[in-house]
């Protein structure tokens, strides 16, 4: 029997996991809400009983961040996440607007590729999945090779629990023989249809590049500004609780701290007390030669670990107490390795005179981490509107950025992909969610005759009265005319009364001027009014509704 080499076989393998996804996306595309609805409860409960288990073989595997957040993220990216989305309109009609007599129908992409990171291994599959089921779509996983066992535990988990509860089968797959060469694969595979990359800036450009449509995500670089007004203890009270949430593995943490002069003691005093080590030049120098490799490219080795443990593997000494390392910067760039982003237990420390030396420095850091997150701590709403315009998608106030920008202490939406909008090379600047896994499609009824539309427009008359005269009507406002016309119902292909566009459903609507430029006056006829009744609008939908779902 000839063998293969392993970047071959792991290339087979992808593309019979495409071929298998896009006959499971074929087949749930037709599943209805509440056929799904049951699926996502069958996946919540799954992740919920087995949230430990995938956070113990995540921690243990990538050595990256610590069992008792994993837990909270897995919890985080299933039950959290379902009671936010489960009412959510995703599927058939989804919006009716009764005045312009259109209705929005959401449809499926088909199947979506989804890239998991080594540092949220488990929980990005379980939230990828939830969101991608609830759109009707099948997905396919590229695990991180640091994280493949427990990235493939979790899709296995998912996909036992959505077929359980009548999904089709493979509806929910992992590469198993993760390469470069399957993940290449897989995001040009014609099966795939959209792309959701989180991961390294190479992997997110690789997304991008694959002539797919993808949501991916940019490098954050998070400045937490503690302004002069802002209540210093319960700042960096946020600030420690997000960068020591799942030792900083969040792309929304902070990276850097800004205070000014005249609360600079305060701040340096309260850091200290809840655990905050601020290191000398000299050891600064050391952790930073350990943290960093090739100038400001983060060490895997110590992504996601303890203070105490990059202090200790640094040759440095620090109080037992010690949460997270500080070390005081004096400026941008490759010579302040700590300007850059951070994913452990370590911050850059600035200090300036005012708002203004505030404003260009988070500026500055931005630009490293450009489009994703910016934190204030403030109680002067002005300085508030004034920071709103940074280049970030989402300004935080008087919170911590892990929980902030991931919706777990703020409005914004659940999630653990991040879009970081144009400032960051991203297709989107939202929290990602099954909105954004859906096509959108109209059905726009006729509501003016096209040979009367420069009629009955009247701002085309206010301005070109002299073009509008030629048309026999300057304004449908002046003619005093509602005219209508109704006729036979029309037959679709399905083989149902299509009760849409003007002229064949019997549907009486405000079509403008009928009588002017040489129309005939039509015979009158009882009609309901100048907007569509409401009664015939449902059964309108409830008609589409069963002719998509093939009754």
């Amino acid at each position: 029997m000839q063998e293969f080499d392993y970047d071959l076989q792991s290339i087979q393998a992808a593309r019979d996991l495409a071929r298998k996804g896009q006959v499971a996306a074929n087949q749930i595309a037709n599943y209805s809400v509440e056929q799904i609805d049951r699926i996502l409860r069958s996946m919540v409960e799954v992740a919920e009983k087995n949230a430990k288990q995938l956070a113990e073989m995540a921690v243990e595997e990538t050595t990256f961040g610590n069992v008792h957040d994993k837990i909270y993220k897995n919890h985080m990216a299933s039950g959290l996440l379902y009671e936010q989305i489960k009412d959510a309109k995703t599927i058939g009609v989804i919006d009716v607007d009764e005045k312009k007599q259109v209705i929005t129908i959401a449809e499926p992409v088909g199947l979506v590729m989804g890239i998991v990171p080594s540092t949220n291994p488990t929980s990005t599959v379980l939230y990828k999945s939830m969101i991608a089921l609830k759109s009707r779509n099948a997905i396919v996983f590229s695990p991180h090779p640091k994280a493949a066992k427990c990235t493939n535990l979790a899709i296995k988990l998912m996909n036992d629990a959505a077929v359980a509860a009548g999904a089709p089968e493979n509806v929910i797959q992992g590469v198993s023989l993760a390469t470069i060469a399957a993940t290449n694969e897989l995001m040009h595979a014609p099966e795939v249809k959209m792309i959701i990359a989180t991961g390294g800036p190479g992997m997110v450009k690789a997304a991008y590049s694959s002539g797919k449509p993808a949501l991916g995500v940019g490098a954050g670089n998070s400045p937490s500004y503690i302004e002069r007004t802002a209540n210093v203890h319960d700042a960096v009270r946020q600030i420690m609780a997000s960068k020591t949430f799942d030792n900083g593995t969040i792309c929304a943490s902070e990276q850097s701290v800004i205070c000014e002069t005249c609360n600079h003691d305060e701040v340096v005093a309260e850091f200290k007390s809840q655990g905050g080590y601020f290191m000398s030049e000299e050891e600064c120098k050391k952790v930073c030669k350990i943290l960093f490799r090739n100038g400001h490219s983060m060490s895997p080795n110590f992504v996601g670990h303890a203070a105490l443990d990059i202090a200790k593997a640094a040759g440095i000494c620090v109080p037992a107490d010690t949460k997270v390392l500080i070390g005081e910067q004096h400026g941008v760039g490759p010579e302040w390795p700590l300007s850059y982003e951070k994913l452990t237990t370590v911050l850059g420390f600035y200090t300036v005179a005012d708002w203004h030396e505030a404003c260009d420095l988070s500026i500055a850091l931005l630009q490293n981490g450009i489009g994703h997150t910016m934190n204030i701590h403030t109680e002067d709403k002005e300085i508030v509107r004034k920071f709103s315009v940074k280049p970030a998608s989402r300004i935080l106030i008087n919170t911590g950025g892990t929980q902030g920008g991931t919706g777990l202490s703020t409005g914004l939406d659940v999630a653990l992909t991040l879009g970081c909008g144009t400032w960051g090379g991203s297709s989107v600047s939202e929290n990602v969610g099954p909105q954004h896994l859906i096509n959108v499609k109209r059905v726009a009824n006729g509501i003016i005759e096209p040979d009367m539309v420069t009629a009955a427009d009247e701002t085309f008359a206010k301005w070109h009265p002299e073009l509008a005269a030629e048309y026999g009507c300057t304004s449908h406002a002046t003619c005093g005319c509602a005219a209508t016309s109704c006729g036979e119902s029309a037959k679709s292909d399905l083989g149902i009364d299509m009760p849409v566009g003007h002229g064949v459903s019997g549907i009486s609507y405000s079509v403008g001027c009928n009588i002017c430029g040489g129309h005939a006056e039509p015979e009158p006829q009882e009609h309901k009014g100048d907007t569509i009744d409401a009664a015939e609008l449902k059964k309108m939908v409830n008609e589409l509704v069963a002719a998509f779902r093939g009754e």
